[in-house]
């Protein structure tokens, strides 16, 4: 019979999830940056990338003060998570509409990422592994910055933008549906209009 994994291994497979992750969102963010009309929300994407690079560097510290291989394991979660951005980013959206929906694809990674090195930290710290404890906390301390960095762009213009792009093509159906009717009108027989108003006059 296997013998069961420990917490210690568990904490070291979560830390290697991390580490793919982070390396998945290298990739990620040039194309999500490129995506971006708004120059504030390209800005972010591409100071978030460096921080991610960061982020790498850190991970492998903490791996360093454990004295394990610096070593990754396919993270699903992110994976899915960025082929939903890609999924996104062939849409075609209009301008403020696509750096929206940018902006919530960034914040589901980011909200993943809090949440994996939310218990990183806690359980690095369970283990007594202080110094590890630092760079994840670290790294959590700049996902949670980069995550409010984007609700301030998206509350601060971006989604009102893309509502009042959307408004403006519900006023051009409505048109469109106006000019329809006009032209519909328009084509009815003389003779047609004429008997009606007759008959709605008789008594």
């Amino acid at each position: 019979m296997a013998k069961a994994g420990s917490f210690s291994d568990a904490f070291l497979d979560e830390l290697r999830d991390a580490y793919d992750a982070e390396k998945q969102l290298i990739k990620a963010l040039p194309k999500m940056a490129k995506a971006a009309s708004s120059p504030k929300l390209r800005k972010a994407f591409e100071d978030h990338l460096k921080e991610t690079r960061g982020h790498v560097g850190r991970l492998e510290q903490a791996f360093a003060s454990l004295d394990e291989k610096v070593r990754g394991k396919h993270c699903d979660g992110i994976e899915g998570i960025i082929e939903e951005g890609g999924s996104v980013m062939d849409e075609d959206f209009d301008d403020a509409t696509m750096d929206a929906c940018l902006i919530a694809a960034g914040q589901r990674a980011e909200h993943y990422e809090m949440a994996a090195y939310g218990s990183l930290v806690a359980w690095a710290q369970t283990l007594g592994h202080g110094e590890a404890a630092g760079f994840l906390q670290a790294n959590l301390d700049e996902e949670k910055a980069a995550d409010e960095k984007l609700t301030a762009l998206a509350e601060g213009g971006i989604n009102q933008a893309a509502a009042d792009a959307a408004g403006s093509d519900d006023g051009d159906e409505e048109e469109e549906g106006d000019e329809a009717d006009d032209a519909g009108a328009a084509a009815k027989p003389k003779s047609s209009v004429a008997k009606t108003g007759a008959g709605s006059g008789r008594r």
